[in-house]
């Protein structure tokens, strides 16, 4: 039963005082794509923790790298992307070391992983979800995967997963297709699924975007309320800030394939050194309340292909400094605390008038 399950976690929680802090680390990661234009560096040397029991959010603009970062830790690139360096590393609560980047990718046990101890929230539902088979079936199936049980007690499980997910008549619903339910139905689906053998991370890749904005919010606190029932670390991918602050724990922000500036939720929000971290968040409505206009980052995100000198967020960024910015290689993380680190070479020069000025 789901919920046996997750009070013998808690239990093992407490007893094993020596488990890991973090449950997953993501050291150096680089995921390459060879195309007809070349190698496109889709993610390039990204690097951060997911401690134990709390919520992770990668956030940036699309483009960034963030759903293949995501794609990754499951090992779901495909063809012509790789993995072409650094560690995954898997802490599981059985006290293990697993490395998922050197893991072989059709191996039994990358199998094992996906689904039972690390489980996936597509971000829309109708094309991870079969057409052609039930919902019952398809949750079901991974209940048979990773459980040793018959297909009576497996069928007993779903219905209960689809209901805790608050499907009302999961009975009914699970003979129902996909195309028979609504998309907030349709995403509980997906919930259900990555729930229903209680993984140790749960990655969610941009859940709501494909929701209005009220079973936006019914969705997110979902996630939320399931996390702590489950006592499951959460990977959570968005472009919304909003989000963010609500549901996150630890942010790392991305941009161009890496992480230019990563911290606690609390500092990210209030105390931003990365200039587009800074004007991500002027952006939120929420914020430019009493202004005539809605700030918003000049330009996009430039092509994978075409990466510009120096920081790669220097042709947008408001305080670039030339011949300086926009030479060399991209800058590292510099510690602006021990718990907070941003890529840029002018942190400790931007002013806070200049920030306004920005602003307005």
């Amino acid at each position: 039963m789901p919920g046996t399950a997750t009070v013998e976690r808690a239990e093992n929680s407490g007893q094993k005082s020596d488990l890991h802090p973090n449950v997953l680390e993501v050291d150096d990661l680089r995921v390459y794509f060879y195309t007809e234009d070349g190698e496109v560096r889709a993610v390039d040397g990204v690097s951060f923790n997911m401690r134990r029991g709390r919520t992770t959010a990668i956030v940036g603009e699309s483009g960034c790298g963030k759903s293949v970062t995501s794609f990754s830790i499951l090992k779901l690139i495909q063809s012509p992307g790789k993995i072409k360096g650094g560690h995954i590393n898997f802490y599981p609560q059985d006290g293990s070391n697993v490395d998922i980047a050197a893991m072989p990718e059709k191996s039994e046990s990358i199998f094992h992983l996906r689904g039972g101890q690390i489980s996936m929230i597509f971000q829309e539902p109708m094309t991870a979800l079969s057409p052609i088979h039930t919902v019952g079936n398809q949750v079901c199936e991974a209940i048979l995967l990773h459980q040793d049980v018959n297909k009576q007690e497996a069928r007993r499980q779903a219905i209960e997963m689809l209901g805790r997910v608050g499907i009302p008549g999961a009975a009914n619903r699970i003979d129902q297709y996909p195309f028979e339910l609504s998309g907030g139905m349709r995403q509980r689906v997906l919930i259900a699924m990555a729930l229903v053998c209680n993984p140790e991370i749960l990655v969610a890749d941009e859940p709501t975007t494909a929701l209005d904005v009220t079973i936006q919010a019914q969705i997110m606190d979902l996630i939320k309320n399931i996390q702590k029932e489950f006592s499951t670390s959460t990977l959570l991918i968005t472009h919304d800030l909003g989000v963010v602050a609500q549901m996150a724990d630890d942010v790392a922000v991305m941009y161009l394939g890496r992480i230019v500036e990563r911290g606690d939720v609390y500092t990210i929000m209030k105390n931003p050194k990365h200039p587009y971290t800074l004007m991500l968040l002027k952006s939120l409505p929420s914020l430019a309340i009493d202004k005539k206009h809605l700030p918003s980052i000049k330009g996009s995100v430039p092509s994978v292909t075409e990466l510009p000198e120096g920081c790669p967020f220097h042709p947008r960024c408001p305080f670039a400094e030339k011949g300086r910015c926009d030479v060399g290689e991209p800058p590292q993380l510099f510690e602006v605390t021990s718990e907070h680190s941003a890529a840029c070479l002018r942190w400790k020069e931007i002013r806070e008038e200049e920030i306004e000025k920005v602003a307005e």
